[in-house]
């Protein structure tokens, strides 16, 4: 792997050239997409994926505080508990050995306490962030197997579920998608930072971009980029008023 931009550099330190800023809360989405845009490939991001995403993508959970989800991500990339890495034991000395994950879900449907999210192997309590016309049957059996957070009425109030983790000592938060969730989080403007894996192949059809559903225009700053094998690994920092 090599840096391209701003500078040229063989072999950077990844969790380096990811770390977060040490003075404010920071929300990162990391995504990987076609040439032409396609956020997967048969229904998963798997397809668009290469050994140095792979690597990059580990560094990053390994950065984070806490890596939300989408339900529908969570189900359809067949989501477990983050298992320790040794390489992790100098970038998360004084953290837990793991994040824990945070899924987003309006209804709590499709997710049953015996989801492997839920289980004993999990070294990290699994959180789900839901709403309050959530089913409270739903939210109290949940609740005996992950932390539950509440965040608005009919649906996510996506500033409110981030102002929670924050209160929880979670604010450095990597976001995973689904290209609902991440339109969701740039809308409300919570998106500091996208890490976007562009992967050399045209895929057409139908597939969503990154982001799909509410509409938002947030100016980004190219930072970094890293190169492997054609695939380009872009850090774009969202624009700040001077």
């Amino acid at each position: 792997m090599r840096r391209i931009y701003p500078d040229i550099q063989d072999n950077p330190d990844i969790a380096q050239a990811y770390a977060y800023p040490d003075d404010r809360p920071w929300l990162r989405l990391n995504m990987v997409a076609s040439a032409d845009g396609a956020a997967w490939l048969k229904g998963r991001s798997g397809g668009l994926s290469s050994s140095g995403d792979k690597r990059i993508f580990q560094v990053l959970r390994g950065l984070a505080d806490v890596v939300v989800a989408g339900a529908s991500t969570v189900r359809k990339e067949g989501y477990g508990p983050i298992k320790p890495r040794e390489a992790w034991s100098e970038i998360r000395a004084g953290r837990p050995e793991v994040p824990p994950i945070a899924v987003i879900t309006r209804s709590l449907g499709g997710f049953d306490v015996d989801h492997e999210l839920f289980g004993s192997d999990a070294i990290s309590r699994t959180i789900v962030i839901t709403c309050e016309a959530a089913p409270h049957e739903r939210r109290k059996e949940l609740a005996r197997h992950a932390d539950v957070i509440v965040a608005g009425g009919e649906t996510v109030d996506m500033p409110l579920a981030v102002a929670q983790l924050h209160e929880r000592g979670l604010t450095r938060i990597l976001c995973e998608g689904g290209p609902r969730v991440n339109a969701q989080l740039s809308a409300c403007g919570l998106v500091d930072e996208l890490c976007l894996s562009i992967s050399p192949q045209l895929v057409g059809g139908g597939a969503a971009r990154i982001q799909n559903g509410e509409p938002a225009q947030v100016r980004l700053d190219l930072s970094q980029v890293l190169e492997e094998e054609g695939v380009l690994f872009c850090r774009y920092t969202r624009e700040r008023s001077p």
